[in-house]
């Protein structure tokens, strides 16, 4: 399905359902899922998640990106404590606010977990409205990442490090963590494992 120019889906995560979205049985921890994503009119992106018996054409249908993955039972939630923000913490929440001015830091806070293998890439996408838009699975949680990637020149590389780093916490002046530094790589297309089932 196309995505019309003007009308691009926001940023989004979509958790990994616990149950196929087909037949109801839930997914065995360790066990295999595949995943789909499609854009619905006026409703933006929606995954499904499906077992191996029920992926299948009508599963498929209208997808923009398809992948398998592991399913991982969710761990317990943790004790409660105050924490340092953390990449991944700041991309969720920058995500969840939905700030345009921000869509340099969201890729480059997303490269940055990409590179400590916290997500993994599993689609580029070229909307008809133009762009690039890079969908991410988190490893742990199975949660799917919508994100733009702004294309990044190299001379706006030092101003976005800084604004990382900024909301990170660091000085004002510093530039981001070392993987931040290596974001114009992830400008260019990387393979990717289509999904052969």
């Amino acid at each position: 399905m196309s995505v019309q120019p003007g009308s691009q889906p926001e940023w989004n995560i979509r958790a990994a359902a616990a149950a196929c979205g087909v037949c109801g049985s839930e997914f065995a921890d360790g066990g295999p899922f595949f995943s789909r994503l499609r854009v619905v009119p006026g409703q933006g992106y929606d995954r499904g998640d499906f077992c191996p018996s029920c992926w299948n054409d009508d599963a498929r249908r209208d997808a923009i990106s398809v992948w398998k993955s592991v399913f991982r039972a969710p761990p317990p939630p943790p004790a409660e404590a105050l924490k340092k923000e953390t990449a991944e913490s700041l991309l969720r929440h920058l995500i969840e606010t939905g700030d345009p001015a921000r869509r340099e830091a969201v890729f480059v806070l997303a490269v940055m977990l990409e590179r400590r293998r916290t997500l993994i890439e599993r689609e580029v996408r070229m909307p008809d409205g133009g762009g690039k838009v890079r969908v991410y699975e988190h490893r742990g949680t199975g949660e799917a990442f919508v994100i733009e990637d702004p294309q990044l020149r190299l001379d706006d590389l030092e101003r976005v490090q800084r604004l990382v780093a900024e909301l990170l916490g660091g000085p004002a002046g510093s530039t981001a963590a070392p993987e931040a530094a290596a974001a114009p790589a992830a400008t260019t297309d990387r393979a990717n494992e289509p999904c052969s089932t």
